[in-house]
C-alpha cells in the first residue's frame, strides 16, 4: 500500500539535537538543528488536560506520516506550524516498511 501524495499536505521540519563544546570554557551547549524538511500528514489523536502545581497544562498526542527515511529516529523532534513535537516512536509501514513511516508524537508536558 502506498500513501497518496495529496495526503502529505503539511510541511514539517525534522530536527535533531546536537551538543557542542566551547573550546575556551569547556561548557557543553545543546541546540536543535534541521535534519530535513518533509511533506507529512498530521492527525491529532488525543488531548489530555490536567492540573499540576496550580496550573492547567495539556499534552497533545498525534501522529505524522512521512515518506520513509532511515535517518529519522525517536530522539528527534518535528516542528509543525511553530510547535515542537517530541517523537515517541517511529513505525515503518506494515506492508514493505519502505514506503512511509508513522511518527507517534507528543506536544506539551509529558507526565508518566
Amino acid at each position: 500500500m502506498t500513501i497518496a501524495a495529496g495526503k502529505l499536505r503539511h510541511r514539517v521540519t525534522i530536527q535533531q539535537e546536537v551538543e557542542t563544546q566551547n573550546p575556551n570554557t569547556g561548557a557543553v551547549s545543546v541546540s536543535w538543528v534541521t535534519y530535513a524538511d518533509r511533506w507529512a500528514e498530521y492527525v491529532a489523536q488525543s488531548v489530555r488536560e490536567f492540573i499540576a502545581a496550580s496550573a492547567v497544562q495539556s499534552e497533545v498526542k498525534g501522529r505524522f506520516t512521512v515518506r520513509a527515511d532511515e535517518g529519522i529516529k525517536a530522539s528527534m523532534r518535528v516542528i509543525h506550524r511553530g510547535n515542537a513535537f517530541a517523537i515517541l516512536g517511529v513505525m515503518p509501514d506494515p506492508d514493505s516498511g519502505l514506503e512511509y513511516m508513522t511518527l507517534a508524537v507528543s506536544e506539551g508536558v509529558v507526565i508518566v
